[in-house]
């Protein structure tokens, strides 16, 4: 019995790295017709409470490309230590940020979403889902289809390349279509990173906000340094490339010196070893050599959420003004900024242009 457990663990550590390196997307008949376009953005929370907290890490933690553990580990550390005490942790931190209409990520994304719709003909469909939580992905894909859509672009949210973002949400994606035998033309976007079409509005939300006195800290999703480490070995796009080609651009744009900004990772999860440095560390230290005004952005995301809400604007403010620090500005997400609004739709129509795009590639 003993050796048959083992064997069916082995079995699905398969499965999964399988799953998470080797798919191919899904190939489909090249019809013209309905257009149609699912973003995705990573998922929240239905409701702030400890349960639904519970329930939405869950899922997000037991994917293999967001902790990058062997399938018996990873359990056992998501099911037996994390979810025991983490969900009491952060659903009060939700309650902080929770808006009338409901959790922040979903109100922003599907105001994102109606305005990108009003600036498309009718002949192109666009719906959003989660990758994590509600609404689904499949929700999404379900609507698009019983809106005639034969021909999808899937575009994830997520301007900086990384497998626990871009990467699950496209594999999601091809694992529902299967799973509902739908078999659309299927295109992606590309990483916008450095697409003039997030770099424009993006400086030009920063801009305001800052003068010679003021340092612009930019602050990043975090990653483990074993996620570098797959992605490099496996010869998929860099992450912290990414970032710093984001900032590389906002920078230049700005006509900003290196003693005017800084960059750092934040959301760390865990006692791996994460890219560094903590933006954390990097608020307190400006803190202590009594920086006035701190402006910080976190391009990594595109609309706000607890990240940007609750752990910059006022964790990190905390931080910067125990430190000896004086004041924070926290600038918000892109989310329904009408030149951002733009620029999805220039990439959407990018997308859809692009014929090396015609499958899932990356």
């Amino acid at each position: 019995m003993m050796k048959f457990k083992i064997m069916c663990i082995k079995n699905l550590d398969k499965i999964e790295e399988k799953s998470r390196h080797s798919y191919t997307g899904l190939l489909s008949d090249p019809m013209m017709g309905t257009k149609g376009v699912i973003l995705i953005n990573v998922g929240t929370p239905d409701q702030p409470t400890v349960e639904s907290v519970r329930y939405y890490l869950r899922e997000f933690l037991l994917d293999p490309n967001v902790i990058d553990a062997p399938y018996v580990i990873r359990h056992l550390l998501v099911r037996g230590l994390i979810l025991r005490f983490r969900p009491r942790k952060i659903a009060p931190r939700y309650q902080e940020i929770w808006m009338e209409e409901g959790s922040p990520l979903r109100v922003y994304t599907g105001r994102m979403t109606k305005a990108i719709q009003s600036k498309l003909s009718d002949e192109i469909v666009v719906e959003y889902g989660m990758r994590y939580g509600n609404p689904t992905i499949r929700s999404a894909l379900e609507r698009l289809r019983n809106r005639g859509v034969d021909e999808l672009l899937v575009a994830p949210l997520f301007p900086q390349y990384a497998q626990a973002t871009t990467e699950t949400s496209r594999f999601a994606v091809d694992f529902q279509m299967k799973q509902m035998g739908w078999k659309p033309t299927v295109k992606q976007w590309d990483d916008f990173y450095e697409n003039p079409a997030f770099i424009e509005p993006l400086t030009n939300s920063i801009r305001g906000e800052i003068n010679e006195k003021t340092h612009l800290l930019f602050s990043f999703h975090g990653l483990p340094l074993s996620h570098i480490r797959r992605v490099k070995r496996l010869g998929k796009p860099n992450y912290v490339e990414h970032c710093e080609s984001t900032v590389s651009s906002v920078v230049k744009k700005l006509g900003l010196n290196e003693s005017q900004w800084s960059m750092s990772y934040q959301s760390r999860l865990g006692p791996v070893r994460w890219l560094t440095p903590s933006t954390d560390s990097v608020v307190k230290n400006l803190g202590k050599r009594g920086i006035e005004n701190l402006v910080i952005v976190s391009p990594a995301f595109v609309a706000d959420g607890l990240e940007t809400l609750e752990e910059l604007d006022i964790e990190a403010r905390e931080i910067f003004k125990d430190s000896g620090g004086g004041d924070v500005t926290v600038i918000n997400c892109l989310n329904d900024n009408e030149q951002w609004i733009e620029g999805v739709k220039s990439l959407i129509i990018q997308g859809f242009e692009n014929p090396r795009n015609s499958v899932f590639s990356k």
